[in-house]
């Protein structure tokens, strides 16, 4: 009986959801044959009892394709469309609210909440000339919509974020109005020894290390 399957072959043809949905399994699934065959059915979208009718030869090639996508070092993705309305990557870190920025430092180490991070970097775009837009307003709750974006966005937003070697408590200091200053700079000294922003940049290394993605 001839299956056909849909293998993606970029991290654009993966979603967020998926590789959450994946990240669960990893932890718990010893055996790397059935692992490899709940990757196939995460990823391809193919019934599991489908998925066990292939041949070894062709699942293992096709786990192979699944897991050299995240061999890739993605660009950031400044732009996709989800759902007819076309999201933005956040123009403008550095007028990140303290709001904003501290549900980022909050989540974007967590693959539990990852899209709680993509929804402060990622809004619908609201007004667009050529290259340049604007973004929407930030809307706690607005985190569901994002579960299906895809994974190069994720990937290469926090990638840029390590590359760039993001110090948000400095470049915000520089940009804040005097008593939201003050308020970021006691949440900041809130965290132990400091590590507020510490642990927000280790957390993106480990993830990439975690992901076999290159910093160098």
């Amino acid at each position: 009986m001839a299956i056909k399957i849909n293998i993606p072959t970029s991290l654009k043809d993966i979603t967020l959801r998926q590789y959450k949905k994946y990240l669960k399994l990893e932890d718990s699934i010893q055996d790397e044959r059935f692992l490899n065959a709940k990757m196939i059915e995460i990823f391809c979208g193919l019934e599991l009892e489908k998925v066990m009718l292939l041949k070894v030869k062709d699942s293992t090639e096709i786990s192979g394709i699944i897991s050299d996508t995240f061999e890739e070092k993605p660009s950031l993705v400044k732009r996709f469309e989800l759902n007819g309305v076309e999201y933005g990557f956040q123009p403008q870190l550095d007028e990140l609210t303290l709001g904003e920025y501290i549900d980022l430092d909050t989540f974007i180490g967590d693959w539990d909440n990852m899209e709680k991070a993509m929804n402060v970097l990622y809004r619908p775009i609201i007004v667009k000339l050529k290259d340049k837009y604007n973004i929407d307003k930030y809307v706690v709750g607005n985190e569901e919509l994002l579960l299906d974006m895809p994974m190069d966005a994720v990937l290469s937003s926090i990638f840029f974020l390590w590359n760039l070697g993001l110090d948000l408590s400095k470049t915000m200091t520089n940009y804040l109005e005097e008593g939201e200053t003050k308020a970021l700079t006691q949440y900041l000294n809130s965290q132990a020894n400091g590590v507020g922003i510490n642990q927000f940049t280790h957390s993106l290394k480990e993830m990439l290390d975690d992901l076999k993605i290159s910093l160098n």
